[in-house]
């Protein structure tokens, strides 16, 4: 199988950047044996830049990095909603863009994207605190409030810092695949997904406590994706009504209990594309799909394309 082609990762820090928005794409896409990716960290020009939470940076390339990236995050910054990047910044990004590279938007990074008009009349979030601020300040940026990041192709943008990984693990699993991205989220000790529709976290009144045991009920099938996995099922190891159930799983991930059973399954049948030679029947009754045909159905339907053809596309390197 030949090696994927290298990519290339900026990451532009602005003044009063947030240290771990700065840290998640830089950590994720560090260069290494198993990543195929180059990162740079750059600036508005080369030097210090004074950071947020009482860091700062010395950056050791300007804009030049863009000119260089396939991709750009943009991680988020204090006060975006005072004022715009600075006018260098914002042709920057958009020459990154016309040239064929993405933008991906960190938490209030998402601010410095809607300057450059590219998300207009488009899907987008950030951090929770600051989405009316962004609908305020670009009338014309579809906000979504809801959702841990938004995947408009071209750019991309996130919640807060933590939905950063979500976001990046996101953008592997498209470049390398299922597999890549699921031995990224071991390294980081991350979720090995979260779907972009999963709510953020907005402040209750009355604090829920079911988060964790649903989340262990979610690893339990994982491992478990062979067997029956019935709503009753779940239920019960969870310790909760098959109604508080599905009310509460749908609230954590933005889906019913069934449909994300089925796209773990779909997932777990991807990972075993990429890594083994198993034919597509054994793959199907090994996630739980039960026959190649059941499993070609949903392949189609979740993910626009065939077994064979997902096989033969990372089998090229893509």
């Amino acid at each position: 199988m030949p090696a994927p082609r290298l990519r290339r990762v900026a990451v532009l820090v602005s003044e009063g950047a947030k240290p771990l928005d700065v840290g998640i794409p830089a950590q994720v896409f560090t260069t290494r044996a198993s990543m195929p990716y180059e990162v740079r960290v750059c600036g508005a020009a080369p030097g210090p830049v004074t950071g947020g939470d009482g860091l700062s940076y010395h950056v050791a390339q300007g804009l030049e990095a863009l000119e260089w990236a396939d991709i750009v995050f943009v991680p988020g910054y204090r006060f975006p909603d005072r004022e715009d990047p600075p006018r260098a910044v914002v042709e920057a990004l958009l020459a990154a863009h016309h040239r064929g590279a993405r933008l991906a938007a960190i938490s209030t990074g998402a601010f410095a994207l809607a300057a450059t008009g590219l998300l207009n009349g488009r899907r987008a979030t950030t951090h929770w605190h600051y989405t009316r601020a962004l609908a305020a300040k670009h009338p014309s940026v579809r906000v979504d409030e809801n959702v841990l990041f938004v995947d408009e192709g071209s750019v991309l943008t996130s919640a807060g810092a933590a939905s950063g990984i979500d976001l990046c693990l996101h953008i592997l699993r498209g470049d390398l695949g299922v597999a890549a991205s699921n031995h990224a989220a071991r390294r980081l000790v991350a979720a090995p997904y979260r779907s972009g529709g999963q709510a953020q976290y907005v402040p209750r009144s009355v604090p829920e406590q079911l988060g964790e045991r649903f989340a262990a009920t979610r690893e339990w099938a994982l491992r478990r994706l062979g067997e029956p996995l019935t709503l009753e099922v779940l239920a019960g190891h969870a310790a909760v009504s098959p109604r508080t159930f599905s009310r509460r799983f749908a609230e954590d991930t933005g889906y019913t209990p069934m449909q994300w059973v089925m796209r773990a399954r779909v997932d777990a049948a991807r990972e075993l594309l990429e890594r083994s030679q198993l034919g597509v029947e054994q793959i199907a009754a090994g996630v739980g799909l039960g026959t190649g045909a059941n499993l070609r159905l949903h392949f189609q339907r979740i993910l626009g394309t065939t077994p064979s053809e997902y096989r033969r596309t990372f089998a090229r390197g893509e």
